[in-house]
């Protein structure tokens, strides 16, 4: 266990300055226990469980505890012919674990390489990238219940996945810590090739059947050529959540603006928060020092110096605008805290 004082930064993608009263860094779950066990005064204080911080956007000093699980390991559990059950740490880095996974000829996870964080908070988000979340390929998510210390998996099923939602983020929010994750994976290479941006790129880079490394690094190129690279820039990457409409909405949307990107859904449209952005005239402008990403209008980014209350004033302006000018409201993804 690592235990700093008061005012140790928390870390965070977006660069911005972060702290709490505590820090706690655990490195497996006998020593999460031990915490629990010791440390009652935890139970009663604000708790905050971060992985990378990828997600997250600071505006001030947190006045609790920060936990953060920095366990390490990834097995296989279980194998059924070509089917697969894969365990893997909530500490791992969620990029090192796709590219293990494909070294290691276990197959799913392709497409959702180079995404920033962590093992544990993969299923809070839901991450999803061209085509694929990450509820597809999860089978189990292993926690601990922090006011008990008892054991908890959660099924798919009961993780109540959404677009970029779980139970972790409502019923579950801060009552449950990750420790580990079960994922369904397979032997069996059967490559997810139907986001159009993917298949452009595999045509011009002349791999109409990729290998797995071929679809990882091909969609890697795809993702960082469009967000920025936190070690260089400072984001939280997609920032908003696509909104869904109803089909009569996009309809007279269509109607005044017939370029405007949408996918179909079950109880309606969603729309690219992006083209939103974008065509209200946000792309590449800035607000103080918080900025909205060149290359995708969907990032915002830390021009340098960036506070919390910066990002979220961008945040503000660029709903209010959207709303007046689309009729619709978008939602960050980022959580605010």
């Amino acid at each position: 266990m690592k235990e700093c004082q008061p005012g140790h930064r928390v870390p965070n993608t977006f660069g911005l300055p972060a702290t709490a009263d505590r820090y706690i860094e655990i490195h497996d779950v006998d020593e999460l226990h031990d915490i629990l066990n010791s440390q009652f005064s935890i139970l009663n204080s604000q708790l905050l469980i971060v992985g990378a911080g990828s997600n997250m956007v600071f505006t001030r000093h947190f006045p609790g505890t920060v936990l953060h699980m920095a366990n390490r390991g990834i097995r296989l559990v279980k194998e059924h012919g070509d089917d697969l059950l894969v365990e893997a740490a909530a500490g791992e880095v969620w990029d090192d674990f796709v590219r293990h996974c494909i070294a290691q000829g276990w197959h799913g996870a392709e497409n959702l390489v180079a995404i920033p964080g962590t093992v544990g908070a993969a299923p809070v988000q839901n991450v999803g990238a061209y085509g694929i979340e990450a509820k597809d390929i999860i089978h189990e998510v292993h926690t601990v219940e922090l006011a008990t210390g008892h054991e908890h998996t959660f099924s798919n099923a009961e993780c109540h996945f959404g677009y970029r939602d779980s139970i972790f983020k409502h019923e579950a929010a801060g009552q449950f810590i990750v420790t580990s994750v079960v994922f369904r994976l397979s032997r069996t290479f059967a490559p997810n090739l139907g986001y159009r941006a993917i298949a452009e790129a595999l045509t011009a880079a002349g791999l109409p059947s990729p290998t797995p490394v071929q679809l990882a690094d091909t969609i890697a190129a795809l993702r960082w050529s469009k967000l920025p690279r936190p070690e260089e820039t400072g984001s939280a990457g997609s920032f908003f959540k696509n909104p869904v409409v109803t089909t009569e909405q996009y309809e007279t949307l269509r109607a005044q603006h017939p370029d405007i990107v949408a996918f179909p859904v079950a109880d309606g449209y969603k729309l690219a928060a992006g083209w939103l952005i974008e065509h209200a005239g946000w792309k590449g402008r800035s607000l103080g020092r918080a900025g909205v990403y060149e290359k995708q209008a969907l990032v915002l980014v830390n021009r340098g110096g960036c506070s919390g209350d910066e990002v979220v004033a961008l945040s503000d302006a660029i709903i209010a605008d959207v709303r007046a000018k689309y009729g619709v409201t978008l939602t960050p993804e980022a959580i605010i805290i």
